[in-house]
């Protein structure tokens, strides 16, 4: 199976801001988005003990071999990253349900950051869950890859994988 995968960083993507988000009342698919609502950005900010954690290109650049790493580790096929400020966007091909997948990946992150030293090992650095979205056409994964490589903006830390969705060649 093939799956959207995205998380974010520690207190960059609080529920009520402007964006939009997920929580536990509003996490059907087809379900609305929380509100935006300052009141509860500012509570949510108010409860974190951490400031917000955001990732300068060393720290993307170990989050996205970490994360190439695990999945060669895993036999995941990762058709698509980009490693952003913020966040995390992935594609990944799996016999594994996505919420592992993506917890797998988080912890291989931070350990890879511990590795290099960036920050102090207690350093709170991913949002308490993520999205993982099932892509069930061929059609949906092409569209996912596009999002995550060419729709988030100025490139970062970006990978393009070499294995194509459902063995169609090269991507």
């Amino acid at each position: 199976m093939t799956y959207l995968i995205t998380f974010t960083c520690y207190g960059c993507h609080l529920h009520g801001d402007d964006r939009g988000s997920v929580d536990r009342q509003h996490n059907l698919p087809g379900s609305p988005l929380v509100k935006a609502d300052a009141r509860r950005v500012l509570t949510e900010r108010h409860l974190m003990d951490q400031p917000p954690y955001l990732m300068d290109e060393l720290r993307r650049q170990a989050v996205l071999a970490a994360i190439v790493d695990r999945c060669s580790q895993q036999c995941w096929d990762l058709l698509a990253a980009h490693v952003r400020t913020s966040h995390v966007h992935l594609i990944v091909e799996g016999e594994t349900r996505p919420e592992r997948i993506m917890n797998d990946l988080k912890s291989y992150a931070s350990h890879r950051l511990n590795q290099v030293e960036s920050d102090e090992p207690e350093r709170k650095r991913w949002a308490r869950h993520g999205s993982t979205r099932w892509l069930w056409e061929p059609e949906n994964v092409t569209a996912a890859i596009q999002y995550v490589v060419d729709e988030q903006g100025e490139a970062m830390s970006v990978l393009r994988g070499v294995t194509a969705p459902f063995g169609r060649g090269s991507v």
